[in-house]
């Protein structure tokens, strides 16, 4: 029963938002939206009654782990793993029904690309984490599945030159300008490299900033419906490229919102890599396909601050355990810091002690918050730097 007070209580978090989007005039003259809507309708329902016939499923094979998080009581448990295949799946299913609303060819051939870059992603993680693959390997496979991506972009691959550097005789003599204020750099391949680096970090990035009941599913939620927001301010502005992340959007917060009920504390279910490297690659192409990639990396602040703290073990400078959640102390029932340098052990380091339930909701909160400032830097800050 706390859980689905929990999940309500979410819900109605975002309602008004929500209301703010049903409502609007661009919904209801859109009916690429309108259909997208329905159908993350439909694919919540499908995932929440599917997760607990494919959870008997995963166990029976294997895919089970156990909650480090709950003390003895937890060790005792099998949770099944991998469940992040059902939303998954779902997702997928969703936006192949939705692509066949794209009549443009060029605008089709975009959408497949990303559909494929995920749909390879969500296969990577399943092997992850069937076959438990090495570190390289997390490195190599999304460069290759972005190249469907890279090969299909056909947008503009040059940057906006912030004011301060354009007093520079330097960036003056390779700028091109349009009109009186802005000053464009052109990029080439090189933009195409940074949209790799961009997919990598973020297929990765959520598998890492991972451990407690609901953080993985809680984390890609909040920055799900801030792509979206973001993506309806700017499609009212007149920018039409936002569509695509729009309607891919959408079916993605539902179906992970079907997910985070199970996945919620006290978990009934795991994730696993399958969910997270889906999700990490479905925010990239949202974001690379609706041209906002510096804009998704404003909602990943969290993300980053979790790598930079990792990179020591991540480099083995500092050893690196397979595990690197915080400890659960049995006499307290309480999460403490195990001292691996990730940020869920920092904000232990600074509170102390904490319920795994609080730890998760203060992340959440520190999600919103940073997601929130993203927007403060893009619509108020930015415009010191950029015409």
């Amino acid at each position: 029963m706390s859980k689905l007070l929990n999940m309500i209580g979410g819900l109605a978090l975002i309602a008004p938002l929500m209301y703010m989007f049903l409502t609007h005039e661009i919904l209801r003259n859109n009916t690429m939206i309108q259909m997208s809507i329905l159908l993350s309708i439909v694919g919540y329902f499908v995932t929440l009654f599917m997760i607990p016939s494919i959870k008997g499923l995963c166990e029976g094979a294997g895919l089970w782990g156990k909650d480090l998080n709950k003390g003895e009581a937890g060790q005792k448990m099998k949770i099944p793993e991998s469940l992040g295949i059902v939303p998954g799946v779902v997702y997928i299913v969703c936006v192949c029904f939705l692509q066949e609303m794209f009549q443009d060819k060029t605008q089709h051939d975009l959408y497949i690309a990303g559909l494929f870059c995920t749909c390879f992603m969500l296969f990577l993680g399943f092997a992850d984490d069937v076959l438990e693959l090495r570190w390289r390997y997390k490195l190599i496979l999304p460069t290759l599945a972005s190249l469907p991506l890279l090969t299909t972009y056909s947008g503009l691959t040059a940057v906006v030159i912030p004011k301060p550097l354009r007093a520079f005789e330097f960036f003056q003599s390779i700028a091109t300008t349009i009109g009186d204020n802005i000053w464009m750099l052109e990029l080439g391949i090189l933009y195409k490299v940074y949209m790799l680096l961009v997919s990598v970090f973020c297929t990765n990035t959520i598998n890492i900033l991972a451990g407690i009941n609901g953080l993985e599913v809680g984390q890609s939620v909040v920055i799900g419906l801030s792509i979206l927001l973001h993506n309806f301010i700017e499609f009212e502005a007149g920018n039409e490229q936002h569509l695509f992340s729009i309607v891919c959007i959408i079916p993605f917060i539902a179906v992970s919102f079907g997910l985070l009920y199970y996945n919620w504390y006290p978990s009934e279910v795991f994730v696993g890599d399958t969910f997270t490297y889906f999700a990490g690659m479905t925010l990239a192409v949202t974001g690379i396909m609706g041209h906002f990639s510096k804009t998704l990396m404003l909602f990943l602040i969290p993300q980053w601050l979790n790598f930079l703290i990792s990179l020591p073990q991540l480099f083995k400078i500092i050893p690196c355990p397979r595990h690197r959640i915080p400890k659960f102390n049995q006499q307290t029932g309480l999460l403490e810091s195990s001292k691996n340098w990730t940020l869920l052990n920092l904000i232990l380091e600074i509170t102390g002690p904490l319920k795994e339930s609080t730890l998760t909701y203060i992340m959440i909160v520190f999600q919103v918050l940073c997601c929130a400032l993203g927007f403060y830097i893009r619509y108020i800050y930015s415009t010191y730097y950029y015409d």
